[in-house]
């Protein structure tokens, strides 16, 4: 009897360059690709309208398409994504079992409950004799492939970074020739169809705000649009008012571009010279940094990497808390960041950055609930890039910012806005601000604000903290680090 197997998709939604993909045809003569929409997360999401799910139900539209196309190219007599609404656990083991498939496939998750979850689906699969195989698809290296010479995870980043490269060889850059095996790919069961996405409970969003195609096509035009603008990317990266970053992370959160296409492509161009491409492959280092970190050490979730950092007293002050989730601190830069993101479920890298220690450093909040918060708007939101970044911020993290470096608002706006562009793209009751003042309006005159049609407190808010004394605050929360250091 010929062998069957399931392949269930994930956070890799794509039909090329696809490991688990990649495996499950060269092994099997009948293989099934499946995608769940999966109640245990979509009902914890505080809102029927949210752009990340808009998003996925675009790229699987696409994806079945896809698999169709690849297997009428290679003769195979269907193809296709049959698709479930449903707790993940409970669909995969049904599906396999009704298929009568020999194994389940997919490509590797690192977040804590991911993980739980498919130590369920393979318990259970292995309970009625169905083998359960997972794969490295969504970084380049993961778990245990960099270790440091003792054997131990890095916890510096520089000396991750070099290992990180040392390894990075034309294998793992290499694509998974999916294509070459796609004659095993079989014809869907009888009456299959993909829910709409008013038939799993959501609504339609602004997802137009941002300019943000999905699925592979969707991917690709981004990445051909960024590839002549790589060689810009170290320097024009830092500017939010610039076209200077790829835009492509929402694509690799939903893995509807390949990342071992994406390094193939830096370390080229990185090889030829291009500093550009030297940074933005530094970037894809990053990431599965933050994915190891995540794996080694789970405890980032809730508490922080070092654990005498959770020794720091954050201040509980709701109405501050308000003022920045609402972009109403007064600070134009942090303002247009937080209303970006509000508006468009996107925030420029050094935003957030900015932002984050704005929450953390300025007003005194815990980090936690600002990561919180980001997971709830983000559209490429991740929880190893996220947790990463926001204990980076906060201090609080491996490899951190150190606590007693605490970003400037006003001089980080002269900085990387300085003809506040940015800021009035997105805070427009300041348009007619001059530049010399847009980054911090609260010192112009009375007569100048009147001029500009300006009335702090009023069409504009007042800054909710003075930022020298809230630098002093900060030295002061972290000091007794400084006295056992």
């Amino acid at each position: 009897m010929p062998s069957r197997a399931l392949v269930w998709m994930r956070r890799d939604l794509r039909c090329v360059d696809n490991a688990a993909l990649y495996h499950a045809l060269r092994r099997h003569e009948h293989v099934f690709c499946a995608f769940v929409f999966d109640t245990d997360i979509l009902d914890a999401l505080p809102s029927r309208s949210d752009r990340r799910v808009e998003f996925i139900h675009a790229s699987v539209r696409e994806l079945d398409e896809g698999l169709r196309a690849l297997a009428r190219h290679s003769g195979a007599p269907g193809g296709g994504l049959i698709v479930r609404h449903g707790a993940a656990l409970r669909c995969i083991v049904e599906l396999a079992s009704q298929l009568g498939v020999q194994e389940v496939l997919t490509n590797r998750d690192y977040e804590p409950d991911a993980i739980a979850r498919d130590e369920q689906v393979a318990n259970a699969l292995h309970a009625i004799g169905i083998s359960f195989s997972d794969y490295k698809d969504q970084v380049l290296l993961d778990r245990d492939e960099v270790l440091n010479q003792q054997g131990k995870p890095y916890s510096v980043f520089t000396r991750y970074k070099r290992a990180w490269l040392a390894k990075l060889d034309e294998f793992q850059l290499k694509a998974y020739p999916v294509e070459r095996y796609a004659r095993n790919l079989a014809a869907l069961p009888e009456g299959e169809s993909i829910p709409t996405l008013e038939q799993l409970g959501f609504e339609k969003t602004n997802l137009t705000a941002l300019p943000l195609p999905a699925g592979m096509q969707g991917g690709e035009q981004l990445l051909q649009d960024f590839l002549p603008r790589m060689e810009a990317y170290k320097e024009a990266r830092d500017f939010p008012g610039r076209k200077g970053v790829s835009y492509l992370s929402v694509h690799l959160r939903f893995g509807t571009v390949s990342i071992r296409r994406l390094a193939a492509y830096a370390v080229q161009r990185a090889a030829q010279g291009c500093e550009g491409a030297q940074t933005w492959l530094s970037e894809l280092a990053w990431r599965d940094f933050y994915f190891m970190i995540l794996w080694h050490h789970p405890h980032v979730v809730t508490q922080a990497y070092r654990p005498e950092y959770d020794r720091v007293s954050w201040d509980d002050e709701p109405t501050l808390w308000q003022a920045w989730c609402e972009a109403r601190t007064g600070y134009p830069l942090i303002d247009a960041a937080m209303r970006q993101l509000l508006q468009t479920g996107y925030m420029h890298n050094r935003l957030r950055m900015v932002v984050a220690s704005f929450l953390t450093k300025d007003l005194g909040i815990d980090w936690r609930l600002g990561e919180r918060f980001f997971a709830r708007h983000l559209n490429d939101y991740d929880l190893a890039a996220n947790n990463g970044g926001w204990q980076w911020a906060a201090s609080t993290g491996c490899d951190a910012q150190p606590w007693f470096r605490i970003f400037n608002p006003v001089t980080q706006s002269q900085r990387f806005d300085p003809d506040g562009a940015f800021i009035r793209r997105y805070v427009p009751e300041l348009a007619r601000v001059p530049d010399r003042h847009i980054h911090y309006p609260a010192a112009m005159k009375a007569r100048e604000l009147a001029a500009c049609g300006v009335r702090l407190g009023e069409t504009y808010p007042m800054p909710i903290v003075d930022h020298a004394r809230a630098r002093q605050r900060t030295l002061m929360r972290f000091s007794f680090l400084g006295e056992e250091e």
